[in-house]
Parts: C-alpha cells; structure tokens; sequence
C-alpha cells in the first residue's frame, strides 16, 4: 500500500506546483494503483487540478485493512462510507471512483456492466450514484505494431484486400502448422487462444469443447501461462493429440503474432471482460473472435446470425450463457461457416475492415479532459 500511496502523493503533489517550471491542468489515474491520487487531490488546499479515473478491471481494488489508514497523510474525514472506506477497509479503488471529477471505463458495456450487483464488486451502487460522469471508451489497438500487412514476425504478409483468398493468410497457417506439429491442412480450421490462464478467461469451457472441437476436423494452438492446473489439463491434452493440439506454456511475442496470422478462428470465451484486445488482434489478422457476449467483447464482435450476415455486420461468433452448451453452439457455428468458403471470406473481410486504432478513442479521451477540466 505504500508504494502506491507514494505515487498517488507524488501526482498531487506535481499537480500543486512541487515542479516550478511545469504544472498540469488534469491528472489521469489508472486503476486502483493511482486511485489515491484523486483523494490527495480532493483534500489539498487552493485550487488542484482536475481528476480522471480510468477502471481497467474493477475486480482488482487495492483493499487493505483499516490500520494502513493513518500512514496515508489524508485526514481523518476521507476514512468513512463517502470516502475511501469499504466495509470496514481502506479501498484504492473507491478513493479513485469517489473523488475523481470524472470515471472512465475500456468500453461501453463494461461501463453498464460495473452498475449492476453481478459485476460492481461491491461498489455498483457508488457508480450507479456516479453514472452522470462515467464514460465507456473503447480501447485500440497499436496499428503499427499490429498489422499483417507490415509486421515483420510474420513469415508472409497480407492485407485486405489481397485477393479474396488471402494467400499470404494460407501460407501463415500452414507455416504456423508445421511449426507446431499439428497436421498441415487448408481444410482444418485452426482455434488459436492466446491467453492468461486463469478461471476468468473461461477456458474450461474451450476444454469441455476440445473433444468436439477435434471430432469435427479442427485443431487447437494456445499459448499462454497461469493457473497449474489449467496449464497441466492443455498439456495433457497436447500429448494425447498432438496432431490437433499443440499448447506452448509461456510467453512469446512473435509466436503470438503468428498464431493470429495462421489462425482461422481465435477463442476469446471469457467469464467478464472489460474490453478484451484479443479478439481485436484476431479482428485485424482475419481470425474470427469466438467470443462471450461481455464487456468490450460484446462491443467489437457481431455474430454470424443470418440477418446479420445478410447486413454485412457479422465478423465472428457470439454466445450469450456462459455455459459449455452455448459455447458448444457457437464452436458448431464456427464450423457451418467455414464449410461455405465464400461466406467465410466475407465475413473475415468484414472483420478485417473494422476500425481499431486509437483514433476514435483519442477523441473521446480529449472530450472527457474538457468536461473534467470545466468542472
């Protein structure tokens, strides 16, 4: 807790003048980490700067017991239900989301989301009271890091369009294939899931479906680190099928920009997800998201219903329960798709197309810095 008080201290305190030469006009904290600096500001006398709170995952709250409270420099009156105090503890968090002059979320369902019981974690009563100030911006993605047409960790590249077949794509997949030891196949669609392993991340459900997954003629590249059992559970699953499922345990950066190049189909079956950039890098590299409808997953990928493949909206594949019965539905979407060849290519340029820079949301960002600095 000291750390972090530390750097929420020093924000206010550069926000007062502790730099001669330079003051801002607006301190912008992140998570519960920053989530004093709003409260040191609230208390300093004179005229401090404005506040922003942004909440990347409300589920991370910098709570600690109520003994820490004296070592914080704030007065006595912050420690109480309009304040810093959660039941009976001191929450970073809820310094943040109290004092800040305005609340920012990573996307527009989260941002609705957080004000109800199932995911306010407590405090969706305090951002219910707080909704006149609270804005859902969707996060973007870094255009020049993440692009298939000029990312150098791709062993072919390819844009869109590039012919509707995308040979650069097919080459990716079957180099990636071979890479991994998994059957080098055009006609087998390949799942890829780049993820954290943890329980949020839903990927029990991506295990109960695996048997199915691979009965139908897929295959299955993860790579990702986390939870032991998790890790033990794709594992082993890679050593009774290695032909079908290859699962790198770790981290590795070009690995993970291939597998959104090679990939037809990337899993992003999350429990919540604030925003979710995942399935913005399976977006842009022509890897339909496979997702729950949550958070910033629900905002950037439209389901291939009928009407929405009629419209031209549809760029992945949504499920509503989150359940292994509605995701084994989407997974057999995924499938109906991919069997009608021309439908899938549309659809994947659809994908392709949809604007994910951070252009837009710079926008909204410069909005929300006026609002806060005209209170």
């Amino acid at each position: 807790h000291r750390r972090f008080a530390l750097l929420g201290w020093a924000a206010a305190q550069l926000a007062r003048g502790a730099d001669p030469h330079w003051a801002p006009e607006l301190v912008h904290a992140h998570d519960w980490h920053a989530g004093l600096a709003p409260a040191y500001l609230a208390y300093l006398p004179g005229q401090p700067a404005r506040s922003v709170f942004t909440i990347h995952n409300l589920a991370y709250q910098g709570r600690f017991g109520p003994d820490v409270f004296t070592g914080l420099g704030l007065p006595s009156s912050a420690f109480q239900v309009n304040g810093l105090e959660f039941h009976g503890d001191v929450s970073f968090m809820k310094a943040g989301l109290y004092f800040a002059d305005r609340i920012t979320t990573v996307s527009p369902s989260y941002a609705q989301e957080i004000q109800t019981p199932a995911q306010g974690q407590g405090l969706d009563g305090l951002l219910r009271g707080r909704a006149g100030v609270l804005d859902g911006i969707l996060n973007g993605v870094d255009d020049r890091v993440w692009d298939p047409a000029t990312d150098t960790l791709l062993p072919h590249r390819y844009r869109m369009p590039e012919g509707r077949r995308m040979a650069g794509k097919a080459l990716c997949k079957a180099s990636l294939q071979h890479a991994l030891g998994l059957e080098v196949r055009a006609d087998a669609p390949l799942f890829v899931l780049v993820s954290r392993l943890t329980e949020q991340k839903g990927l029990h459900l991506v295990l109960d479906g695996l048997d199915e997954l691979i009965a139908r003629g897929g295959q299955l590249a993860l790579l990702g680190s986390g939870d032991a059992a998790l890790e033990d559970a794709f594992r082993q699953r890679a050593a009774v099928a290695p032909r079908r499922v290859a699962a790198t345990l770790g981290y590795d950066e070009a690995l993970a920009h291939r597998l959104f190049a090679g990939g037809d189909v990337t899993l992003v079956p999350s429990m919540f997800e604030p925003c979710g950039l995942t399935q913005m890098y399976g977006l842009r590299y022509g890897a339909l998201p496979l997702v729950h409808r949550v958070g910033g997953l629900a905002d950037t990928v439209t389901d291939c219903t009928l009407e929405d493949l009629a419209e031209g909206t549809a760029n992945g594949f949504v499920f509503d329960d989150f359940t292994a019965r509605d995701f084994g539905r989407a997974l057999r979407r995924a499938f109906a798709l991919f069997a009608r060849p021309a439908d899938w290519r549309r659809v994947r340029a659809t994908g392709m197309r949809r604007p994910a820079g951070w252009a837009e949301p710079a926008q909204r960002y410069i909005e929300v810095y006026r609002h806060a600095a005209a209170r």
